[in-house]
């Protein structure tokens, strides 16, 4: 499940009051005491992305960080609210998929802070189903570029720095570029299961074929009981062996999707963990490198890496 709409009135009620102090006296001035631009990425792959670009100038907090909690459970504090409130740059990822930070950002409203939108930089509609987009190759270059020229415009004085570690960043990427085209040459087309379309970017970039229907992943990710048809489909996949591996989501299960992680393990269909947030140990470049490395052993030695370890 990924579309979600956290209940943030408390915090919001407190951040109100907070802005009305903060605000009308210029308190809240987005810097730290060592001058660093205060920065906040809705999830942790997007403070990454933060931390990359803007280096010693920059104090980046996540406000969803956890890989081992469901994130639709997420709710905002006022903490988390004064956090939001104090930035003078934010990323966050569009879609709904983190609507709570609108939220909080109209609730405290500042002229010089620097909001950046992922599904806005990519131009996708608010339709858009599949709202994951960190897996999308395209993404963070994006927004990392997006990024330099909002440090830039608080810190004219250090764009040019901003500037080349956007561009490191970008080179960055090439490995998982690289893995990418590698397994797409080795193993094209090769049939894939999903619970839920989190790592559907990566699928589609790697060449595979996802054999679970899109609407039974969408009703997963929205918690919606699938139609039997499709429970019975999913099914098959793993005991007709249909499928080479089956892409998990680890921070969202249910009895449901626990059936199909043991339909597939009893089948010998070998297993590949999937995150919302990024695993503790890893940077975002690492984490998808990973993710491709994982796919690629599942295929290749039918090796399952059902949780990455950084």
């Amino acid at each position: 499940m990924s579309i979600r709409l956290p209940s943030a009135a408390a915090a919001i009620l407190a951040l109100a009051a907070l802005a009305t102090g903060c605000s009308a006296t210029g308190a809240s001035t987005g810097a730290s005491s060592g001058g660093k631009i205060v920065a906040v990425g809705a999830e942790n792959q997007y403070a990454s992305v933060i931390s990359s670009v803007g280096g010693k100038y920059v104090q980046v907090s996540a406000i969803e960080s956890n890989p081992n909690t469901d994130p639709h459970t997420f709710e905002a504090s006022a903490s988390v609210a004064q956090t939001v409130s104090q930035a003078k740059l934010i990323v966050q990822n569009g879609l709904g998929y983190d609507s709570y930070m609108d939220k909080i950002e109209s609730a405290a409203p500042s002229a010089g802070r620097k909001v950046i939108v992922a599904a806005q930089l990519l131009g996708l509609p608010d339709s858009t189903p599949n709202p994951h987009l960190w897996y999308r190759p395209s993404t963070m270059p994006a927004v990392a570029r997006a990024v330099a020229a909002g440090l830039a415009a608080i810190q004219p004085a250090h764009a040019a720095y901003f500037r080349a570690n956007a561009a490191a960043f970008d080179r960055s990427l090439r490995p998982w570029y690289q893995a990418l085209a590698k397994f797409k040459a080795a193993y094209p087309n090769t049939p894939v299961a999903t619970t839920e379309p989190v790592g559907d970017y990566m699928l589609q970039a790697a060449g595979t074929r996802n054999l679970t229907p899109f609407a039974f992943q969408a009703d997963i990710m929205n918690g919606v009981d699938p139609a039997p048809q499709y429970v019975s489909l999913q099914t098959s996949l793993f005991n007709q062996r249909k499928v080479k591996v089956f892409l998990y989501n680890q921070q969202v299960t249910s009895s449901l999707t626990a059936t199909f992680l043991s339909a597939a393990h009893r089948n010998g269909i070998p297993v590949v963990g999937v995150y919302e947030t990024m695993p503790t140990g890893y940077t975002y470049q690492s984490w998808m490198l990973a993710e491709v490395q994982a796919l690629q052993k599942a295929v290749a030695s039918k090796v399952s890496t059902p949780r990455l370890t950084g």
